[in-house]
């Protein structure tokens, strides 16, 4: 089959929302075991390395059109991968499963990984050279040393604490207390410890350096310390992809996400509140009053904390290097508009979801134009408006007689996270709304995140 029947039947599966049928001539009775092979890798690898569920639906579809696997079904959910292919004529059906053990964000891969499914939608690569592209990308190396990938959370830490006002001691503080904490979640790791608790260590040694500058009488220091270090421990990359799932209609893997974020919020939270907690009983004066208040103005060292965080985000998702610049403008760009909104009196939700619209839109024009998945440009873009410091406040505000407020922050600062993934996301679906070519030019309806079902 030449690369332009291929390029129309991708179209037709795009447009359609529906595998094609084969033509008349095609016999249909062998399907080369090798592409369902290859079709079931690079979702599994697409999925584990952070890319959100429709995307792996597209990447894997295109695939079994190109490699002509005919009636080609594929379901994606967060933990799992299925394709089966229809041979007709009373053939038996081929079937393949894989089941996601483990995901380490790796957005190089992402980007690696798109380029290998485009030059294979469009008959640009033979399937035994597909695969050998696809061992070369699960065998790569991620774009920086292992030593700046470890260094990368506390660079986000000691950015962050700037970013809350604090000054260079304030900085390092949090950059060794968030380096110490993710060394010994990763010894907790390496012992067979869960995620959970190794979060919740993480986030407990943190806190622990904050109540220890609180009791050596620096209270306002304090707080930009344990800000700092829980922003490199929130999930930006999860929140995102979770409300682009609920967005395109994948409730199951949507679901799932939220509820990773949910556990990965709590582990934070529970570390944090258990040393919050210990620190009151011990008479440390830890009060709501010493938090850092949110800068009004767009003075020149916060907007280079913000974008210091976009970069050390990109660099700790082991994003290509090429998407750094991108990141540091989007970082800078999302807080500068943040605090003009707020500025301006309009609510922090508000001005939360309304900055990351956009930069999601700036974020997917710039993805489309080179020809690159949108996650590694939106996802460290947001982190600068991570609700680090709502989560303190209200872990201090629950644990000094005051639980009805910090219920209240808590519930802020689940508010902003929302907002921030709905908002980049929004800006996804304005860029697709409005271009020019690809699926929003001749059959917007025709996606199938766009079907209109009415809630039936």
């Amino acid at each position: 089959m030449g690369a332009a029947e291929r390029l129309r039947r991708t179209w037709q599966v795009l447009m359609d929302g529906s595998p094609p049928e084969p033509p008349e001539d095609d016999p249909g009775e062998i399907v080369d075991p090798r592409a369902v092979d290859l079709v079931l890798r690079v979702g599994e690898l697409l999925l584990a390395s952070g890319e959100t569920t429709e995307r792996v639906n597209e990447a894997m579809l295109s695939l079994a059109l190109a490699y002509e696997l005919p009636r080609c079904e594929v379901q994606v959910t967060l933990t799992s991968l299925l394709v089966s292919t229809h041979p007709g004529k009373g053939a038996v059906p081929v079937t393949g499963a894989r089941a996601i053990r483990r995901r380490t964000p790796a957005y190089w891969r992402l980007t690696a990984l798109h380029d290998l499914v485009q030059q294979a939608s469009i008959g640009m690569l033979e399937l035994d050279e597909a695969h050998r592209r696809l061992a070369e990308v699960k065998r790569g190396r991620p774009p920086y040393p292992a030593w700046l990938l470890v260094m990368s959370l506390g660079l986000i830490a000691a950015s962050a604490s700037v970013l809350s006002g604090g000054g260079p001691l304030v900085a390092g503080t949090a950059f060794a207390a968030t380096l110490l904490g993710d060394r010994a979640g990763a010894v907790l790791a390496r012992r067979g410890i869960v995620e959970f608790f190794q979060l919740a260590v993480a986030a407990a040694i943190g806190a622990t350096g904050a109540a220890v500058v609180v009791a050596l009488g620096e209270p306002g220091q304090a707080a930009t310390i344990v800000t700092g270090a829980i922003l490199a421990l929130l999930p930006g990359r999860p929140l995102v992809a979770s409300i682009q799932d609920g967005i395109t209609g994948d409730l199951v893997s949507a679901g799932a996400r939220l509820l990773e974020v949910f556990f990965i919020v709590a582990a934070i939270v529970s570390g944090l509140g258990a040393i919050v907690y210990a620190a009151v009983k011990l008479d440390v004066p830890i009060d709501v009053s010493h938090l850092p208040s949110t800068p009004a103005t767009l003075e020149p060292v916060p907007l280079l904390a913000a974008a210091a965080i976009s970069v050390a985000f990109a660099a700790s998702l082991a994003a290509p290097r090429e998407v750094l610049a991108a990141s540091a403008l989007g970082g800078g760009l999302i807080w500068g508009l943040y605090v003009l909104l707020l500025g301006w009196n309009v609510p922090p939700v508000v001005s939360s979801a309304v900055a990351a619209t956009v930069v999601g839109v700036l974020s997917n024009w710039l993805a489309r134009r080179h020809g690159a998945p949108v996650m590694p440009y939106v996802v460290p873009a947001i982190s600068p408006l991570l609700p680090g410091t709502m989560l303190y406040r209200g872990m201090v505000e629950l644990n000094t007689g005051a639980p009805r407020t910090g219920v209240l922050s808590l519930i802020g600062a689940l508010s902003v996270a929302l907002a921030l993934g709905a908002g980049v996301n929004l800006g996804g679906e304005l860029v697709r709304a409005f271009q020019r070519v690809g699926l929003s030019a001749s059959g917007r309806w025709a996606r199938p995140a766009a079907r209109r079902t009415r809630g039936i």
